[in-house]
């Protein structure tokens, strides 16, 4: 895995954390991948685009929490 380039970042997301990682992993994602594509298709940033969705039925039922 590569190293990051940034510093490491604290924000507060709640339980829904843990279903996102579900279906970043559904997708071979990473979560700070599809936040670092958000936030440059919010800033419109040129180029930058939505990150494609999984169907909801390839992450949901696990568990909440670890």
């Amino acid at each position: 895995m590569p190293k990051p380039h940034t510093p490491p970042r604290q924000i507060r997301i709640g339980d829904d954390w843990y279903a996102f990682d579900r279906a970043a992993k559904a997708q071979n994602a990473e979560r700070a991948e599809l936040v670092r594509a958000f936030i440059s298709w919010y800033l419109r940033t040129p180029g930058a685009k939505l990150p494609a969705r999984p169907e909801r039925a390839a992450w949901e039922g696990g568990e909440q929490a670890p």
